[in-house]
């Protein structure tokens, strides 16, 4: 049990979205807990690739049509934001996490062919976000790819999740941040100045504040019906594999649906994942993860034009996404004081960083500006 029964905030979770959230309210200004059901960063944050990515799962000029121009132009640029600073974070805390910063190479696909790029990339030139367009000739030329175009942008990175996150909480507890796992929360109750919450043993913890940060895992109270749950699949080739030598500083995704992305660790694995299904629980099939690990390795190396070695290791995960490709994040309707953040598709850890902005900003009382992109819409009866 937690060495005290109240606290300024609880934060339930101990993956990357609660390391993140502890770090920032971690000022000594306030009592801040961290729970979870398991032990420290063995839920979604484990199964993450880890490709920190400043691109949105929606590009600027399709997600206009559905937030706005300015709004889109504001959620990318956020996005920006947020790995330049966790970029500073790493490095402030002397993380020793892989920790790498990366171009991103986005491909023409059957979702986003060439003509979709380069409207995008003046999207992004409009939103003061630098991104190049190659013809094919100049990607085949750079990459030896064979598609019809291509964007190249800087501003992102890549790293391993769990020591990235276990780093973060170990900082955040040597700033005075409880962490008790296992113990798992099982309900919770609003008042006008608490939130209390039950665990499963029986006890009543209390705050001042509550964040959830559970990933896909959430408490049917704070469930939101803008948020669904999607299965995917990834794959991690042994270390030293042969690759193209560009991978090294390159990440990859494509406009294509379901789409392929991978990236090179430092040791030389390739990791590679895609294959998204609208399902909850498609990833539990053990039959589903042999065949779509043999897919993305058989896309792989059409891609590259470069066998790849049996992977070492193949998983399956759920994520959550929303329509918009924005994440939720935020105090959660007719819950005082009652936070959560939930459906961050393939940014995880970049959103969750500007989920730990903006909780902190609110807990903190003086709010954050970009924090209407991303709240959770009011519920109706």
């Amino acid at each position: 049990m937690p060495p005290a029964r109240d606290y300024d905030v609880i934060i339930v979770g101990a993956g990357i979205s609660g390391a993140l959230t502890a770090h920032a309210l971690a000022d000594g200004t306030r009592s801040v807990l961290v729970v979870d059901r398991r032990r420290p960063v063995q839920g979604s944050t484990l199964a993450s690739t880890a490709m920190i990515q400043h691109e949105i799962d929606i590009p600027i000029h399709e997600l206009a049509g559905v937030i706005g121009e300015e709004n889109a132009r504001r959620a990318w640029r956020r996005s920006a934001r947020a790995v330049e600073q966790l970029s500073r974070i790493v490095a402030d805390l002397g993380l020793s996490c892989g920790f790498e910063r990366k171009k991103t190479l986005f491909l023409a696909g059957d979702a986003y062919g060439s003509r979709a790029l380069r409207r995008e990339v003046d999207a992004r030139d409009a939103a003061g976000i630098a991104a190049d367009f190659l013809d094919a000739a100049s990607l085949s030329e750079r990459f030896a790819i064979t598609r019809t175009g291509a964007i190249l942008s800087d501003i992102s990175a890549s790293a391993n999740p769990a020591q990235m996150a276990a780093g973060i909480l170990r900082a955040a507890m040597g700033r005075g941040v409880d962490l008790v796992s296992p113990l798992e929360i099982t309900d919770l109750r609003p008042t006008s100045e608490r939130v209390f919450l039950a665990t499963a043993g029986g006890a009543i913890l209390s705050a001042r504040h509550a964040v959830f940060c559970s990933g896909y895992e959430f408490l049917e109270a704070v469930a939101d019906k803008g948020h669904s749950i999607v299965s995917t699949w990834a794959l991690a080739t042994p270390p030293g594999t042969a690759l193209p030598d560009w991978l090294k500083d390159c990440i990859v995704w494509e406009g294509a649906d379901p789409y392929l992305y991978l990236r090179r660790t430092r040791d030389g694995r390739l990791i590679a994942g895609g294959e998204d299904e609208e399902s909850e629980d498609a990833y539990r099939s053990p039959h589903k993860l042999r065949r779509k690990a043999k897919t993305i390795r058989r896309k792989v190396e059409t891609l590259l034009g470069v066998p790849l070695p049996e992977p070492d290791h193949v998983w399956a995960a759920p994520f959550g996404a929303t329509r918009t490709g924005l994440p939720l994040m935020g105090r959660v309707p007719g819950l005082k004081n009652v936070f959560a953040v939930m459906g961050f598709g393939g940014n995880g850890i970049t959103f969750s960083q500007i989920a730990a902005e903006i909780v902190a900003a609110d807990i903190a009382g003086h709010g954050d500006a970009d924090a209407d992109l991303f709240a959770f819409p009011a519920r109706t009866s």
